[in-house]
Formats: structure tokens, sequence, C-alpha cells
């Protein structure tokens, strides 16, 4: 079968690799029926690893991904206790602790040290055709949610958990940094958990409307201006007060350091965005002289069950299927992440469908 892998920085090929073994006890094999690009994975792309995990050959990216079941290992079923099918449709949690370290046993599996995360380096990914996932990590998902939005629960999970981590309260007040993907996702979220307003400052127009359409208030960026410059307009008209919480969902540039300026003495901040080189540069003074309470996220923890539950919220209603903007075969994989990593042509989410284009779905 055909597979799409990372051999080094700007390095997409097309090769061929073997099929999946029959499932072993626990699995299901499943057809990949849709892969978001997400901004890690360009980062990858851009650098050869993220986080300090390098691409030393070559591996499948893609860690957004749904499916549907060919075939079933014995006592395969959901975390549950929910026997899978062949034809079930599912979405995959992507990641796989150890289940017996110290972060687990105290219910932060996101922070196990010794996880496989499938498509981060040396994990295989969903940029195949098929492949074999234990079938603890599938969730069924709806016959009414088209495959792609189904991909598109793991960056709701993300931004779920970093909201979870903001602890807003009814009322409060929210600025989020950047309006890509998770930026959208905070804006719906926050906005579901009880903010009175959610300020989105994003310098690309189109996302920035977008963000309004969701129901944000937004504020231009000018890429090179100064925090000063870019905040002022927003702490005038709130008498120099303040957000109560900060999402940072971009880290770009002095994106850090405009979240801390922007949300009030006392306040909350999460860091969301990762640094595509691993380094993130901010003032100490501000965020020490405000006593900022300082969060930073990383992926998520137990919460599918919730965003399948948070799907049928009214204000969720076609927000998943508004973020893919472009849709790609497998073969044009690499046209996909040229297009996600230069944000050209409108671009919101890029989403690959291996076999829907393949004739196999």
């Amino acid at each position: 079968m055909q597979a799409i892998r990372l051999h080094g920085p700007h390095d997409l090929r097309c090769d061929e690799i073997p099929e999946p073994p029959p499932p072993e006890a626990g699995e299901v094999t499943i057809a990949i029926s849709a892969v978001g690009v997400c901004g890690s994975d360009i980062h990858m792309y851009e650098t050869g690893g993220i986080g300090g995990r390098f691409v030393d050959e070559p591996v499948a990216l893609g860690h957004e991904f749904a499916g549907t079941v060919t075939a079933v290992g014995e006592s395969a079923r959901t975390e549950d206790g929910l026997p899978l099918e062949v034809g079930s449709r599912v979405t995959v949690d992507p990641s796989i602790p150890c289940g017996h370290c110290e972060p687990c046993r105290n219910g932060h599996p996101n922070l196990c040290p010794d996880h496989i995360f499938f498509g981060v380096p040396p994990d295989p990914g969903s940029l195949c055709e098929r492949m074999n996932v234990p079938s603890r990590n599938c969730y069924p998902v709806p016959d009414m949610m088209s495959d792609a939005a189904a991909a598109m629960l793991e960056p709701l999970g993300v931004a779920l958990h970093a909201v979870d981590l903001g602890k807003i309260n009814q009322g409060d007040a929210v600025v989020v940094f950047g309006a890509g993907p998770i930026g959208l996702l905070l804006v719906v979220l926050c906005r579901i958990a009880g903010a009175s307003a959610v300020h989105v400052f994003e310098p690309m127009a189109a996302r920035r409307a977008h963000a309004e359409s969701l129901g944000a208030i937004g504020w231009n960026v000018a890429t090179e201006a100064t925090t000063a410059a870019v905040v002022q307009p927003f702490l005038d008209a709130t008498d120099g007060r303040g957000a109560d919480v900060g999402f940072e969902a971009a880290d770009a540039g002095g994106s850090v350091d405009q979240t801390f300026t922007a949300t009030r003495i006392g306040g909350r901040v999460v860091l969301v965005g990762i640094p595509a080189h691993d380094r993130t540069d901010f003032g100490h003074a501000m965020p020490r002289r405000k006593g900022l309470t300082v969060r930073f996220a990383r992926r998520m923890k137990h919460t599918y069950p919730r965003v399948l539950e948070l799907i049928e919220h009214p204000l969720m209603r076609g927000v998943l299927d508004g973020l893919v903007s472009h849709r790609f075969s497998l073969a044009e994989t690499k046209a996909a992440f040229d297009l996600a990593e230069s944000l050209a042509d409108g671009v919101v989410k890029a989403v690959v469908e291996p076999t829907r284009w393949s004739g196999a779905g």
C-alpha cells in the first residue's frame, strides 16, 4: 500500500510499504478516510522534527485522523467496553500512554514520558491507506458526521483541554491570540463555557472574519508592530483592565508577550501554540508583576467522550466542517503541506482523504 513519509525537512515522498498484518487481540485495522494537517505537522515538515524528536528514518506523519474498521482482532473493544465491528466509522486518539508511570497513575496520560504518539517520530502516523490501532483508542462517530469532521475531533480535544486549564468562569472576558484551527475552536468552546466576550487577535483578515463569524470580537495585528501597539487599543477599550483569561495559540514571535499584556492582573494564561524551533522568548517583568498564572497545554486528556457530546451543542453545529477549507488526495499530500505552510489561498485546515480519492472507501 501507499504511505506518505517524511524523509527529512521538506522531503515528503510517496512510498510503497507493507500492508498492516492481521490485527492482534485488542486491535483493529482501519482504512484511513481523513487526516488533518496540523501546525505541528508543518513544524516537522520544516525542520525534520519537533520537541526533540527527529526523523532518523522515514516516517508517516498524521495524528488527526478518522477511518473505517476493516478487520477486527480478538476482544477488540473501545475504552467503554463496546465491541467494534467491520464497517464501524471511528476517530482515533493518537496517544498510547504506558499506563503505569506516575503521571498516568495520577490521571495525566498526556504527560506520560514513555508513550507512543501516532505521527511523531519515530511512531508512524496515518498518512497511509490502512493501519492497525488499539481498539481502546477508537471512538465511534455518529452517522451524520463527515469523515473530515471526525478527524477534527482531535484538535477539538486539544482546544477543550486548553479551556479546562484556563478555568473559565461565567462572565469572564477572554483573549485569544491566533485564529488558526485551534484558536477558532477556542472561540466556540470559550463561549460554551460562559465567557462574556472572546477577543481574537489575528493578522490575516480571512481568519479574523472566520473568528467573528463564530462570535468573536476581532482585532487586527500588524505583524511588525510592537506589543504595545497591538494590545493598547484593546486595553483602552477595557479601561486598562484587560481580559480574565488569555490563550496564546500562535507562537508567532511576540504573541506570548502580547497575551501577557492583554491579560489582567491576577489573570490566567494558557500557552497552546508550539514554536517551530522549540524556543519561546518573553519578558519576565510583565507576567511577574501581574502575578499571572501561566499553564502550558500539552495535547489533551480524557476529552474524546466530551467532544463527542459537545458536537450536539447549538454553537458547535457546522463548526468542524467549516474548518476544512481544502481537501487533497493521498498523492497530493505534499501540496497540502506546502499550502498549510504558506498560509496561502485562505487555508484554514487542509485535509488529506486517502480512501475517498483512491476508491478504497
